[in-house]
């Protein structure tokens, strides 16, 4: 369970990468939409796991592209968030899945063959 502040800074860091990722990474990304879907921080705020979502793109040739560039994301963190965090913390970029589970899911539960509940018959009082 994460603590109050490990949750406050998460949400900090979500915000400006995802900030960053919409002004700043622009040759980076592309026309590539990018969203932080969740920070997760280390007890120590010194790492943070940062989950990416990708529309309009091949997430992974983006993925990896992010991953190389992790040092001038950072960079760009630290001029935003420097003055009122301590550490800057170490990023971990991750794909987020979540979505296309959620779409295959939603396939494997709309191909189900369930048949239909047979109907009961209702008893006559007397």
């Amino acid at each position: 369970m994460e603590s109050k502040r490990q949750q406050k800074y998460a949400k900090l860091i979500q915000k400006e990468l995802g900030d960053i990722f919409q002004k700043e990474a622009k040759p980076l990304v592309g026309r590539a939409m990018v969203t932080i879907t969740r920070v997760l921080m280390s007890p120590d705020l010194g790492f943070a796991k940062a989950y990416l979502s990708f529309l309009m793109a091949d997430s992974k040739t983006l993925f990896d592209s992010i991953n190389d560039h992790k040092k001038e994301i950072r960079h760009a963190l630290a001029k935003r968030i420097g003055k009122t965090v301590r550490v800057i913390p170490e990023l971990a970029f991750f794909p987020d899945d979540s979505a296309s589970y959620a779409q295959h899911m939603d396939k494997v539960i709309s191909d189900l063959n369930i048949p239909p509940a047979p109907e009961e018959e209702e008893e006559e009082e007397d």
